[in-house]
């Protein structure tokens, strides 16, 4: 009882009308890293029934195919590209041909992310989570939304983030990788809010709360806390994106 009076109140239900969807995505190209799994996949099943063209971004390929088969049952136009966004040098050379593929893009959703805790003392041999984590949550964004946003500007597209409300907060032992990483992903987002004058992109950040993924069920704590579910974290993202606000938060992330 306690439990669904705490979802209640700390993360009352999210939806979205699928008129409204149809509206501002149908026809649309739409990007989206991470897209199978979690909130990536959550986005990607609403968008396929908003008739969106999807390019689907994240590593299994094998339910990528599945995902971008669903799209053309749907009548829509679906690629897709299978690639681990930690890779630097097979990212930068993929970024290079994006440009040319994508010539058209009305939305970068940047979804895809890696969580890890481990204290710094326990990481003195561990240099590569901190690469890792960085690479997948801040350099990936980068360097995808670098490479598209002449796309972007032409149809004065979005960038999307998808962040976390735990880096607005005093920061807890542990998670000195993650929140880094979340962190510098914020700073050029709201940089890039500022020159958007000049980069003709809007970007919008989601200081997404706890989302029940297979990614954050790993932990037993969060597992059997109050949270939203994934199509409910798809629906902020998607709202927000229809939006002309620059972010999302929690209502009670003061």
């Amino acid at each position: 009882m306690l439990k669904s009076i705490l979802k209640h109140i700390v993360y009352p239900a999210k939806s979205v009308s699928d008129k409204k969807l149809a509206e501002i995505f149908a026809g649309k190209l739409v990007v989206i890293t991470g897209a199978t799994s979690g909130i990536g996949e959550a986005l990607t099943l609403r968008l396929i029934g908003a008739k969106a063209n999807l390019f689907l971004i994240a590593r299994n390929e094998e339910k990528l195919r599945l995902l971008c088969d669903k799209v053309r049952e749907n009548g829509c136009e679906a690629r897709y590209k299978a690639i681990d966004l930690r890779q630097r040098e097979e990212l930068d050379a993929w970024c290079e041909t994006l440009k040319k593929e994508l010539p058209h893009v009305s939305f970068l959703f940047c979804n895809a992310g890696k969580s890890i805790k481990r204290s710094i003392y326990s990481s003195l041999d561990r240099m590569h989570d901190f690469d890792r984590t960085m690479d997948l949550n801040y350099r990936s964004m980068v360097a995808l939304s670098l490479s598209l946003i002449p796309s972007l500007r032409e149809v004065d597209g979005h960038i999307v983030y998808t962040s976390s409300v735990s880096s607005r907060y005093p920061f807890a032992p542990g998670w000195s990788a993650y929140h880094a990483s979340k962190c510098a992903a914020n700073v050029w987002c709201r940089t890039a809010r500022r020159e958007r004058k000049k980069l003709g992109v809007k970007v919008q950040i989601a200081y997404m709360p706890l989302v029940h993924t297979p990614m954050s069920d790993v932990n037993d704590t969060y597992k059997n806390l109050p949270a939203f579910s994934a199509d409910e974290a798809a629906c902020i993202l998607l709202k927000l994106a229809m939006s002309n606000k620059f972010r999302y938060k929690p209502w009670w992330a003061l």
